[in-house]
């Protein structure tokens, strides 16, 4: 498995690498540059109104820069999920419009992290390690669903959580 970038999950704008910024502001200055500068030189009849060809250049350009900053960030997020970079890069560019980005949103697993215990990556809605049986989340001794860790009582089917004996460092310190 490769190794994973230590990301944390609320700052992701720093998932937006750096050659993806200066891209982006490349294909804006070049599409501007292009509906500027060369789009008027090859008309043989006059364009439509000022108003017009500003919202045009100026929203043509920020989706050509939207569509290269999505590629950066698929290309960060990726490996975060345990996902091929390349892979979705490539289907980014081969899908027009940003409909290979819309994919990667939806068919992306879950974030990937490390187990406190053995360092195996396990993923985050991992109740237990696969390989040490470390105790990743706090759960529902008797259904074994997810609960937080200052619940009294399991959201779902009312278990006392008290009885489940939890270990010590996922019990939040009362009073």
């Amino acid at each position: 498995m490769r190794d994973l970038t230590n990301i944390a999950a609320d700052d992701d704008a720093r998932l937006i690498p750096i050659w993806s910024i200066v891209i982006a502001i490349a294909a804006f200055v070049g599409v501007e540059y292009y509906f500027w500068m060369v789009l008027p030189d090859q008309r043989h009849h006059p364009g439509p109104p000022l108003g017009f060809r500003i919202y045009f250049n100026l929203s043509w350009g920020l989706l050509a820069s939207l569509y290269f900053l999505m590629v950066g960030y698929v290309s960060k997020d990726a490996p975060r999920r345990s996902m091929s970079a390349r892979f979705w890069m490539l289907i980014c560019f081969v899908m027009p419009g940003g409909i290979g980005a819309v994919l990667s949103f939806l068919l992306r697993q879950p974030l990937v992290s490390r187990c406190p215990a053995c360092s195996t990556f396990v993923q985050s809605d991992f109740h237990f390690c696969p390989q040490c049986n470390y105790q990743l989340m706090a759960s529902c001794g008797n259904c074994f669903r997810s609960v937080r860790a200052t619940d009294q009582f399991c959201t779902r089917c009312g278990h006392e959580l008290a009885a489940d004996q939890m270990p010590a460092r996922l019990r939040v310190i009362g009073d």
